[in-house]
């Protein structure tokens, strides 16, 4: 396992890259008339528990019955199958991509011009050393399994050892037509020396998920995203965003944070586009010509996308990450020089040009803060 390094030396990098970028080389002011989501489970809620029959009959098969989809916020449920996500596994989980088509967004609100596309940067290896916050999110669907990306964020309960991870809502909840996903787990640095593809379904499980898997034992999103979301066409993107909490796969005294040695704080009501020199997004993608099994980033200025004028304008980034990248964190410098999560990626045009992700508002702020208070005795 790789030595775990502090917080403020592991987002060192990131850090300087973000900063190196703006020497090289967003969206609107918070919507005032948002209101918190009202549907979030409230804080305190014990997690439902299977009877120990149906739990056993669970890990043995029943969680790929899909006649009984969860939809509701406080039905999620999400118990730890051991050695369920193994290299080989991890390996051939399908990119989980939310499209828009190409044209979206011009006149639909307060839209900047469609940004130039911009190519993916390799990631430096090894991840936990230039980007030790982020990992992939492993989960399984009707259609069989998927992955996203995500960020280990601070936890205002617990400083210094938070066990949250932001993602999208798209990555844990399938909106209007569908419900919570089943078997989500989170690896932070997932393949930390970048093998290639044809080298990770047969590699040791220490090399492959160096901290170990990280069950969700919670998993919190918008009600917006539950009631309107869709994976194609945009439908509740302005609202799709998730928080996780996780546990280890094999039970352990330290936190995530700990393990990992980073988690960023989260930037709610960030200022406008034009505020921001440069934004990072990262995360893994897996629709081609990537294949879902090395770290990318995208650094730039961000514009703004506006798919409906009644709703928050999204942020957005000349950027050709794919399916995959979903979910994974938008970073930024605050005032302080702090790099802190200012959004996750949500929606692409067809033709992978560029990334969307929410304004995290008054909507998302309550997400985070219900699920840190959820857990905030334990």
């Amino acid at each position: 396992m790789p030595a775990i390094r502090r917080s403020a030396l592991a987002t060192a990098a990131v850090t300087a890259v973000i900063a190196l970028s703006a020497t090289a080389c967003g969206p609107n002011q918070p919507d005032a008339d948002a209101k918190p989501s009202a549907s979030v489970a409230p804080a305190g809620q014990s997690t439902p528990k299977l009877p120990t029959r149906d739990l056993q009959k669970w890990k043995q098969g029943d969680w790929k019955k899909w006649d009984h989809w969860a939809h509701q916020a406080a039905d999620f449920i999400n118990p730890v199958i051991k050695n369920l996500w193994k290299p080989s596994r991890m390996s051939q989980a399908k990119d989980s991509p939310n499209e828009v088509p190409t044209s979206i967004g011009q006149d639909r609100g307060v839209s900047d011009p469609a940004p130039a596309a911009k190519a993916a940067q390799a990631v430096q290896t090894p991840y936990h050393n230039n980007a030790a916050p982020v990992g992939k999110v492993f989960f399984d669907t009707p259609q069989g399994s998927f992955v996203c990306s995500g960020t280990v964020v601070d936890d205002p309960a617990h400083p210094g050892k938070s066990n949250l991870v932001w993602t999208a809502g798209h990555c844990v909840h399938a909106g209007a037509k569908g419900g919570w996903y089943r078997n989500i787990a989170f690896v932070p640095s997932y393949n930390d020396q970048a093998l290639p593809a044809s080298q990770v379904n047969s590699a040791p499980q220490s090399e492959v998920a160096p901290y170990g898997v990280w069950w969700a034992d919670w998993a919190q999103t918008s009600s917006q995203w539950i009631s309107t979301g869709s994976e194609t066409g945009g439908y509740g993107s302005p609202y799709d965003f998730a928080v996780l909490h996780v546990k280890p796969e094999n039970a352990g005294g330290k936190s995530l944070q700990e393990t990992v040695g980073a988690a960023l704080p989260v930037w709610f009501n960030a200022p406008a586009v034009n505020q921001f020199s440069s934004v990072g997004a990262w995360g893994y993608p897996a629709a081609a010509p990537y294949d879902g099994q090395k770290m990318f980033d995208c650094l730039g200025k961000p514009g703004r996308l506006s798919l409906d004028p009644s709703m928050p304008t999204e942020y957005r980034l000349g950027c050709t990450m794919t399916g995959g990248s979903s979910g994974g964190g938008w970073f930024a410098k605050m005032p302080d020089g702090q790099v802190a999560l200012v959004s996750n990626t949500s929606i692409g045009p067809a033709d992978n040009t560029w990334l969307a992700g929410p304004h995290l508002g008054p909507e998302a702020q309550g997400v985070y803060q219900a699920i840190s208070q959820k857990f905030a005795n334990q």
